[in-house]
């Protein structure tokens, strides 16, 4: 299974890539569904009325990720990639206004909001702890179109039927590529096979269905997008949305470290605060609903880009190619997880998340420091391994604490398990594909109470005052 650079990376909206991102995509897919239906057969009703329901991970923390509304902006239209706020606001006030939403090439679709989106408490659907069901009637309520969607991370959205399939609506499967790896043994073997880095062979696989100059140019959007989310997030000040009245201390820190440079105040662990800070930043504007990039979700979204921040403006002999190598190399190793384990955190906590993200960043940091393809693999494992078992318990469902926090703990891993593989020769006891594997099974035992539903761990020890 071939997963592409810009489906581990997508430019978004926050607060969250599985419970915001991924329910808006729903939302047009069962649009397209129903204009695909009216094609085929001629029973479409004269105007429609559409129910959604959430299920699982979606119900219990849906409210603060601000899933309904999701939902709503999808069915508006609306699409993470191009998301405008202002539009979306004329389209919810219209909406509120009507109760009617005008969808191109479909009758008028009834939609009663703060009614129309249902929460539902039970236990998860089958398929995927982050399950939607869409229910187009017609005015009497006779059914019309009934579809279930899961959200599984990072962005990604199947019907039933494709998880069902192991259908993931990637690349083209039928398009051959030069090293089709699909474990980090296979990667290695390529490599060694081909003498190519691990960067030239993921390149070469996205070079069969673009050029290389498109291809550069959308790492270079990629990075412009996570560059700037940091720039804004070390400018803003403000409490975040959501009720737990987090204030917003990316831009106070920054102006600290600026202001102690060249002094005589400045410790030696103070890469460290310039980790943190980058990442914090991204995750304070990902919690206010700003852009983002999957990287590879919106709740681990601060960990690449703080570590790629860090090599461009701190690290020795950093350049362009550099940034493009890293990006290349982070989105194989995430392709691996996404494909041998999860990414979601709602299925296997945040291990699955920012443990991925670590992953990812030390085995990009170290390709772009010079590392061997064996010194790659084993960074990203040190950076798994250390994360393993970590529960996902965002209190109140927000993507606020520890979420912003555990960003900047796994930017610093990440460059702490890099700086330990560059130090080494690339062997080592534990290969990635058996922690991936470790991931996956940890995630599997895991109580479903720390698995993105707020009913345990620090979720529900939050004092009172």
């Amino acid at each position: 299974m071939f997963l592409s650079i810009f489906d581990i990376f997508k430019i978004g909206i926050g607060p969250s890539s599985s419970h915001t991102m991924g329910p808006m995509l729903a939302s047009a897919r069962f649009l397209d569904a129903l204009r695909e239906r009216s094609r085929r057969s001629a029973d479409m009703p004269a105007s429609l009325r559409i129910e959604v329901v959430l299920h699982g991970s979606l119900a219990f923390t849906g409210q603060g990720h601000a899933t309904d509304r999701a939902v709503i902006l999808g069915l508006l239209g609306l699409r993470p990639d191009t998301h405008d706020p202002d539009e979306a606001a004329r389209r919810e006030a219209a909406l509120r206004a009507t109760g009617r939403i005008d969808a191109p090439g479909l009758p008028p679709i009834a939609f009663a909001v703060g009614q129309g989106v249902v929460f539902d408490y039970g236990p998860p659907l089958p398929g995927h702890a982050n399950g939607l069901i869409f229910r187009a009637t017609d005015q009497d309520g006779t059914p019309y179109l009934t579809e279930t969607f899961y959200s599984i991370g990072g962005g990604f959205v199947l019907t039933a039927g494709e998880m069902a399939g192991g259908d993931i609506k990637a690349v083209d499967a039928s398009v051959l590529r030069p090293y089709p790896f699909g474990s980090a043994a296979e990667m290695l073997a390529m490599g060694a096979a081909s003498d190519r880095s691990i960067a030239a062979m993921k390149r070469a696989n996205e070079t069969v269905s673009r050029s290389d100059a498109d291809l550069d140019d959308g790492l270079d959007r990629i990075w412009a997008v996570m560059d700037a989310c940091i720039d804004r997030g070390l400018a803003t000040d403000g409490t975040l949305p959501g009720g737990l009245n987090v204030r917003r201390r990316a831009r106070r820190i920054h102006q600290a470290l600026l202001s102690e440079r060249g002094t005589n105040r400045v410790q030696p662990h103070v890469a460290n605060d310039w980790l943190s800070v980058y990442a914090m930043a991204i995750n304070e504007e990902n919690a206010g609903g700003g852009q983002v990039v999957t990287a590879p979700t919106n709740g681990a979204a601060g960990v690449v880009p703080a570590v790629m921040r860090y090599y461009r403006d701190h690290c020795i002999g950093a350049d362009q190619t550099g940034i493009h190598d890293f990006l290349l190399v982070a989105a194989a190793i995430g392709g691996l997880i996404k494909t041998n384990a999860s990414i979601s955190g709602a299925e296997v906590g945040c291990q699955g998340e920012v443990g991925s993200a670590a992953a990812m960043a030390a085995a990009g940091f170290c390709a772009a420091l010079g590392g061997s393809n064996a010194q790659v693999e084993n960074a990203a494992e040190i950076a798994l391994e250390h994360h393993l078992g970590l529960t996902c318990d965002p209190i109140r469902g927000l993507v606020q604490v520890p979420c912003i926090e555990r960003n900047g703990l796994g930017a610093i891993k990440a460059v702490a398990a890099a700086s330990l593989a560059l130090r080494g020769d690339g062997s080592h006891i534990m290969p990635l594909d058996n922690c991936i594997e470790a991931m996956k099974q940890t995630g599997r035992d895991m109580s479903i109470r720390y698995k993105e539903t707020s009913t345990g761990g620090l979720a529900v020890n939050l004092p009172e005052c």
